[in-house]
């Protein structure tokens, strides 16, 4: 396999998952008070936007197609 084959199935790959997968993201929200310290820890679920998703599903499908024609 070539790298610009290579390079466009692993942007597919990346973008498709991009749609479906989210990516955990943790938050710590701490105030300390002289020896006593509050916290309070977030948990967000977020997904690429959709944009960027599928910039990575086009730029995959034409390194592909390059990498196709270049081999050919």
């Amino acid at each position: 396999m070539k790298g610009l084959t290579l390079l466009g199935a692993i942007l597919l790959i990346l973008g498709v998952l991009a749609f479906a997968v989210p990516i955990p993201h943790t938050e710590d929200h701490d105030v300390k008070i002289g020896d006593t310290k509050i916290g309070v820890q977030t948990q967000h679920r977020e997904h690429l936007p959709p944009v960027l998703a599928g910039s990575f599903v086009v730029a995959g499908v034409i390194a592909l197609a390059a990498g196709a024609r270049k081999n050919s």
